[in-house]
C-alpha cells in the first residue's frame, strides 16, 4: 500500500466489494481472502516438547517455530495461538469461534488424555481439517519408516510383535495406525509397566480404551518383560530406558525406533551393538531421523489445496505410503529408511497423495 489508489483498494471503499460477494456466497471467502492457505497452530502449553506443562507464554516460541516450518516447507501461512486456559470446553469453544479465519487447525503440545477429547470434539463441530500433530504427524512418520524397515528385514506386518513405550498422545496414535494396517500383537508400556485391561495404577480413559485392543494375553510386567521376543520397539518416552540386554532379548533383525529427545531411549550405536538390525531416532545427527516435519507441512498443503473438510485415515495412510515410496529399492538400506527433512520431494509428494485421498474419499470440496 504505497499510494491513495492502493489504499482505497486494500481498505475502504474497495474492500467492500469482496465483503458483498462473501455475504452472498460464504464459499467466496476462499477466493477473496487468505483463509484457504491459513492454519492456526494452537496450544495450551501443557505438554511442550520434553519440558512438560510450562504454560502458554513459554509455549509461544514452539508455535512460532512451527509456523515458520509450515511456510518454509509447504508455503502454508500459519498463525501461532497460545490459549491461557486448560479447560477443555473453553479451548474447544475458542477454536470453534476462530473457524471463519482459518482453513485448518493444527493442535500442538496439549497434554493427554485431554488432547484426544479436544480433537474429537473439534472434528465434530468444524468443517475444516483438525490435526493434532503430536499424535498423527508422529504416527504417520513412524508408519512410513516401518514400511521401509520391513522391506529390509523381510517381515510382514501381520507377523510382528510390536512394543511401544510411552502411552500418551503419540504412543496411542502410533498404536492405532499400526493396528489398522494389520499388526496383531502389540504391547504398550508406560512408567508403571505394561498396559493391560483391568490395570488400576496409572490409568486414564484413553489407556483403558487402548488396553481393550492391545495386549490380548493381558501380559503383565515391565518394559524389559514386554521386549522379550519382540520384533519392533517404538519409543516415545524418555532417555535411556532400554538397555543392551533388553535389545538382545528381542527377535532377530529387531527394529528400534528410539525417538525420545534430546536423548533417545537407547543410543543408536548401543542398539546396533546389541543386535538391532535397523535403528531410527528423533535426532538429526543419527541416520534415520523420524521427524514429523516430514508430514505436517505436506498433509496440510494437500488438505488445503482441495479444501478438505476433514483429515481421515485414508489421507493419513496415503501420506505414509507417499513418504516411504520416495526411497527407491536401490537406495534403501539400514541407514536410509526414511527421507531427510530437507529432501525437497517430501512435501509435494505427501500433499499430492493426501489431496487425491481426500478426493477419493469424498471429503474434498474441489478437485485439482
Amino acid at each position: 500500500v504505497k499510494d491513495k489508489e492502493s489504499l482505497s483498494l486494500a481498505y475502504t471503499p474497495g474492500v467492500a466489494e469482496p465483503c458483498r460477494e462473501i455475504h452472498k456466497d460464504a464459499d467466496a471467502i476462499f477466493d477473496y481472502t487468505s483463509k484457504g492457505n491459513m492454519v492456526a497452530v494452537v496450544s495450551d502449553g501443557t505438554a511442550v516438547l520434553g519440558l512438560g506443562d510450562i504454560g502458554p507464554y513459554a509455549a509461544l516460541p514452539v508455535m512460532e517455530g512451527k509456523a515458520v516450518l509450515f511456510k518454509e516447507f509447504a508455503d502454508v501461512d500459519a498463525v501461532p495461538i497460545c490459549l491461557n486456559t486448560k479447560d477443555v470446553d473453553e479451548i474447544v469453544n475458542t477454536i470453534v469461534m476462530l473457524e471463519p479465519s482459518f482453513g485448518g487447525i493444527n493442535l500442538e503440545d496439549i497434554s493427554a488424555p485431554r488432547c484426544f477429547e479436544i480433537e474429537k470434539r473439534l472434528k465434530e463441530r468444524l468443517s475444516i481439517p483438525v490435526f493434532h500433530d503430536d499424535q498423527h504427524g508422529t504416527a504417520i512418520t513412524v508408519l512410513a519408516a516401518l514400511f521401509n524397515a520391513l522391506r529390509i528385514v523381510n517381515k510382514k506386518m501381520e507377523d510382528l510383535v510390536v512394543v511401544i513405550n510411552g502411552s500418551g498422545a503419540a504412543g496411542i496414535a502410533i498404536a492405532k495406525i499400526i493396528l489398522n494396517i494389520g499388526v496383531k500383537e502389540m504391547l504398550l508400556c508406560d512408567r508403571v509397566g505394561i498396559v493391560y485391561e483391568g490395570r488400576q495404577e496409572g490409568m486414564n480413559w484413553a489407556k483403558e480404551e487402548i488396553a481393550k485392543i492391545t495386549n490380548k494375553a493381558k501380559k503383565k510386567g515391565l518394559l524389559k518383560d514386554a521386549l522379550v521376543g519382540a520384533d519392533v520397539f517404538i519409543g516415545v518416552s524418555t532417555a535411556n530406558v532400554v538397555t543392551e540386554e533388553m535389545v538382545k532379548s528381542m527377535n532377530k533383525d529387531a527394529i528400534i525406533f528410539a525417538m525420545a529427545n534430546p536423548v533417545p531411549e537407547i543410543e543408536a550405536d548401543l542398539a546396533k551393538k546389541a543386535g538391532a538390525r535397523i535403528v531410527g531416532t528423533g535426532r538429526s545427527d543419527y541416520p534415520n531421523q523420524i521427524n514429523n516435519v516430514l508430514i505436517f507441512p505436506g498433509i496440510f498443503r494437500g488438505a488445503l489445496d482441495v479444501r478438505a473438510s476433514f483429515i481421515n485415515e485414508e489421507m493419513k495412510l496415503a501420506a505414509a505410503h507417499a513418504l516411504a515410496s520416495l526411497i527407491s529399492y536401490d537406495e534403501l538400506n539400514e541407514d536410509y529408511i526414511i527421507p531427510k527433512p530437507f529432501d525437497v520431494r517430501v512435501a509435494p509428494a505427501v500433499a499430492k497423495a493426501v489431496a487425491q485421498a481426500a478426493i477419493d474419499t469424498g471429503v474434498a470440496r474441489i478437485k485439482i
